[in-house]
C-alpha cells in the first residue's frame, strides 16, 4: 500500500473513531441532563415520570405543610401552581413568596417529588431560571421583591 493510501485509511479510521466516541458521550449525557421547566411549562409539555428535572417559581404563601420530616409546599408562577413534596431538611432561607429551584420527578398523579430544593440567598436575588420563567409569563417586576 502507498504511503498517501495509507494516510487515507489511516484518517478514515480517526474519523469513524470520533464519532463512535461522540455518539458514546452524547448518549451518555443524555442521561443526566436536567431540564428546568415552571409550573404552567410543565402542564403544557408532558414529562416521562422517570426524567429528572427542576421545577422553578415561587413558594405559594399559605401552602407550606409539615409532616414530620416531609414537607409539602405549592410551586407557582402565577398562572398555575404544582404541589411538591419534599424530604428533608430544607435551606434556612426557605419561605413562603420566596424563589426557589427544586430538582427532582414528576409523579403520575401530577405532583412532584423533590429530591432536593435550592432557595434563593438574599432579598434581590432570583434563581435565573425563575426570572426568566417570571419574565416570560409577564409577572415579572423589576426593582421589586417577588
Amino acid at each position: 500500500m502507498r504511503p498517501k493510501r495509507r494516510r487515507l485509511v489511516f484518517l478514515i479510521a480517526g474519523l469513524v473513531f470520533l464519532g463512535v466516541a461522540a455518539t458514546l458521550v452524547l448518549n451518555a449525557f443524555q442521561d443526566s441532563i436536567v431540564f428546568f421547566l415552571s409550573p404552567s411549562e410543565l402542564v403544557e409539555k408532558p414529562v416521562p415520570p422517570d426524567r429528572a428535572i427542576r421545577l422553578g417559581g415561587l413558594v405559594e404563601p399559605g401552602s407550606l405543610e409539615r409532616d414530620g420530616t416531609v414537607v409539602r409546599f405549592k410551586i407557582t408562577d402565577l398562572k398555575r401552581d404544582i404541589q411538591v413534596a419534599y424530604s428533608g431538611i430544607l435551606p434556612d432561607l426557605f419561605r413562603e413568596g420566596q424563589g426557589v429551584v427544586c430538582e427532582g420527578k414528576l409523579l403520575p398523579d401530577g405532583s412532584f417529588a423533590a429530591a432536593s430544593v435550592l432557595a434563593k440567598h438574599d432579598e434581590r436575588y432570583m434563581p435565573p431560571e425563575v426570572a426568566a420563567a417570571l419574565k416570560k409569563s409577564g409577572r415579572w417586576r423589576e426593582g421589586a421583591k417577588q
